[in-house]
């Protein structure tokens, strides 16, 4: 055991290992249970348990931090981060996820989460992973430099009256059956086409799809059943994904998706039955109820179109905290992706210089004929606040899609542009774009 840090006072800080597994599972389960630390949440358990002691694609168990007491040897604060490739309009860039993040009550408020949270943001700069983004408690993880940036689980329900029912007679005109490893190309192939729909996407390996469809174990809150969707002669449609048991009150779809050509039409009635008719399965055994089912498509999605006001519940979206600590290094190399919505704008050409500030310090974007030539760190100055400025990291708000420069400048007043030809350029190179990023976790 090779702590990375003596705390002092009887603590370390530590790489995990596979021999954590147990204490570390039973550690998460307690820390992230909704009921309460004596009852621990098994599946959060599971999922801990899979990643220290079966292989994962992207992670291993020293990707895990540790704060432990040396006298008892007990875990008393923990958090991991799980390396993943995504993608701006196409254009692949490395992120460092930090995930189950916790700390046992009576070591609180003493500056350990910041301690890991600054490791980890080491490893992601010496691994070249550009972004970070997490989930979880409003406000919190901007003391650590985030943003919510990106929308997160938007989703819409419905309940049993509108369940289409087959008519007397009727039999399903598609087929959904669990996935087999054969399936994995066609599934990556229709996630391909998926995720061109939006700005910003997780990219997904082979190895990836396979680790989500035979790696974890049925217990784990990230378990859940890949399902075929096929015709009557055999030939495969699309591709379905929920959980292994009800989320609340129902089963909700975490990912639908069928290849081009296929009428959404024609195919989602079948899958709204086999969702309801598998929640109903799922409630007898686990002897609760089931009284909706669901779909998390993100804030817009072919489905919610397809079903239209028989998907009356509608759970807006969350987001996304992201953190991108080299902006002049993250622009760079998302450069071609600028350059070619500027070359679609009405300022296609454009020449000039840019001087975005954020107070304490800013952007300088250098164009010769539409193209972006220069990218460089730059300081506003008493008499110089830059051609626009954005208030502490609301610009990676406009830099992901998630809220255009309008919108940002009427929720913040000292969020502002010089004059219309900025506001022109900057809603060129940063619009407001649909993003339903579905993590590797």
């Amino acid at each position: 055991m090779n702590p990375i840090l003596d705390l002092g006072n009887g603590l370390i800080l530590r790489h995990g290992t596979k021999e954590d597994a147990r204490a570390l599972s039973d550690f998460n389960g307690r820390i992230h249970s909704d009921q309460g630390m004596d009852k621990p949440d098994k599946r959060v358990a599971a999922w801990t348990r899979d990643l220290l002691a079966f292989p994962h694609p992207t992670l291993c168990p020293e990707d895990f931090t540790i704060v432990e007491e040396t006298a008892t040897r007990r875990i008393v604060s923990s958090l991991n981060l799980i390396p993943q490739t995504w993608s701006y309009e196409g254009i692949e860039f490395g992120v460092g996820r930090p995930e189950l993040v916790g700390t046992l009550p009576e070591f609180r408020n003493r500056g350990l989460v910041r301690l890991q949270f600054n490791e980890i943001h080491k490893w992601c700069q010496e691994r070249g992973l550009l972004v970070q983004a997490i989930t979880g408690i409003p406000y919190y993880y901007r003391q650590f430099g985030y943003e919510m940036a990106l929308d997160f689980a938007a989703r819409r329900f419905g309940y049993e009256d509108q369940v289409p029912n087959l008519k007397q007679g009727e039999q399903e005109q598609f087929r959904i059956r669990p996935a087999g490893q054969e399936d994995l190309p066609f599934i990556a192939e229709v996630y391909a086409g998926a995720i061109k729909r939006h700005t910003i996407a997780c990219v997904r390996s082979p190895e990836i799809f396979h680790y989500e469809l035979d790696g974890r174990s049925e217990e784990s809150n990230m378990h859940f059943e890949f399902q075929i969707i096929e015709d009557r002669t055999g030939k495969r449609l699309g591709y379905l994904q929920h959980s292994n048991h009800l989320s609340a009150t129902g089963l909700i779809a975490i990912w639908y998706e069928i290849k081009q050509g296929v009428s959404w039409l024609d195919v989602t009635p079948s899958v709204v039955r086999h969702l309801w008719n598998k929640g109903q399965e799922y409630a007898r055994r686990d002897e609760c109820t089931c009284t909706s089912f669901g779909f998390y498509g993100g804030a817009n999605h072919p489905v919610y179109e397809a079903l239209g006001d028989d998907l009356p519940s509608v759970r807006e979206p969350h987001a996304y905290y992201l953190r991108v600590p080299d902006l002049p290094a993250f622009l760079n190399h998302i450069r071609p992706a600028l350059e070619n919505r500027l070359a679609e704008s009405i300022a296609v050409g454009y020449t000039g210089v840019l001087h975005i500030g954020f107070y304490r310090n800013g952007l300088e974007l250098t164009f010769e004929g539409g193209r972006l030539t220069g990218i460089e760190t730059w300081k506003p100055q008493a008499h110089d606040e830059g051609d626009a400025a954005f208030p502490d990291l609301t610009f990676l708000q406009m830099l992901f899609g998630y809220r255009s420069f309008d919108e940002l400048h009427r929720s913040f007043a000292d969020c502002f542009w010089e004059n219309n030809k900025t506001r022109v350029v900057l809603n060129a190179l940063f619009p407001k774009r649909l993003s339903d990023v579905f993590p590797v976790a």
